[in-house]
């Protein structure tokens, strides 16, 4: 314990709390800038066991904020490298790598056994798949996103509403760090804050981070937080987001992105339809409708002009994402 004894000495802590760190089960996807900050303060405070799942490898871009990765660590699997330096830090915690990009097939795999989940992927699409897979398990979910010098993290489901209460539309772009750019303290701030809400939510300390969003913006130095308790969940069923592996023999797939931007689709017979060319196809009478792009946000716009029009047994897939952070 001689370890962990600065934490327990905090009263709310203690030996039982410590105890019961050592026997949390800890999902974190995404190994990049939120992650290599939360990561280490995780193991570093007991966690007995972490699975981390990411699917990018190190670059010489990732170092100015991903500060859990060295030079020697580039070319290298994110996942792994995080693991190995996590056994470094702590051999105490137990950490398991899923080296693979997170999606509708796989879902099941990566929360199995898990108490809550980390979300520092970055991404709205896997947000709103890890949501809904944690509204359905009861399963808390600590989930941020950093862009620029501004930046929020909330504590969702298990208990609290999911992330589609307060985020139900989509949002008005795809941009990440990696199209826009970002300051690395400023990520770390935001995977710190996770950390702190994650350890929070094992240890049961109250107010819980359930049900609270920290917004964080450096740009003009506020700090805000608010509670959504209360937040009414979507009264529509949700349109799902699945993947290439998940495509049944009847669909009728819609590629949104031109052949210049995807010369190869998910499927190899595809409907090749421009979003400005939408309003004048003529989807077929009946069978699921597969709407495809890059990041979803096309396929997501898309589908709901068709649900205006009555269509609704209708799927996303998010073909091409870019990690974020």
């Amino acid at each position: 314990m001689e370890r962990y004894q600065r934490q327990t000495m905090l009263p709310e802590i203690g030996l039982q709390g410590q105890q019961r760190l050592a026997k949390a089960r800890v999902l974190v996807v995404g190994a990049g800038g939120l992650g290599a900050t939360l990561l280490p303060q995780l193991a570093g405070a007991g966690v007995g066991f972490l699975r981390v799942c990411d699917d990018d490898q190190v670059e010489v871009h990732n170092l100015h904020r991903q500060t859990l990765f060295t030079m020697q660590d580039v070319g290298q699997s994110k996942a792994v490298a995080a693991r190995r330096a996590l056994n470094a830090l702590n051999p105490e915690c137990e950490v398991e790598v899923l080296p693979l990009r997170l999606s509708a097939s796989n879902l099941d795999e990566a929360l199995r056994d898990i108490d809550i989940v980390v979300d520092a992927a970055d991404n709205f699409a896997i947000t709103w798949q890890l949501s809904d897979a944690c509204m359905n398990l009861g399963l808390p979910l600590i989930s941020a996103s950093v862009l620029g010098r501004q930046g929020y993290a909330g504590g969702f489901c298990g208990g609290a509403p999911g992330y589609r209460a307060l985020f139900p539309q989509l949002p008005s772009s795809a941009a990440n760090c990696s199209t826009a750019g970002v300051m690395g303290p400023a990520v770390a701030t935001l995977g710190a804050m996770q950390a702190q809400m994650t350890l929070s939510v094992l240890l049961g300390l109250q107010p819980s981070p359930l049900g609270c969003m920290v917004n964080c913006d450096f740009v003009n130095w506020r700090f805000t937080q608010f509670r959504f308790d209360d937040a009414p969940e979507p009264t529509e069923p949700a349109i799902p987001f699945i993947d290439a592996q998940m495509l049944e023999a009847g669909d009728c797939i819609v590629e949104l992105r031109s052949d210049e931007e995807a010369p190869v689709s998910v499927s190899d017979t595809v409907h090749r339809i421009l979003p400005a060319q939408l309003s004048d196809w003529q989807p077929p009478e009946s069978g699921r409708i597969v709407l495809v792009c890059a990041s979803g946000i096309r396929a997501g716009r898309a589908a709901q002009q068709l649900k205006v029009r009555g269509y609704t047994d209708l799927a996303l897939i998010a073909a091409d994402y870019i990690p974020a952070s």
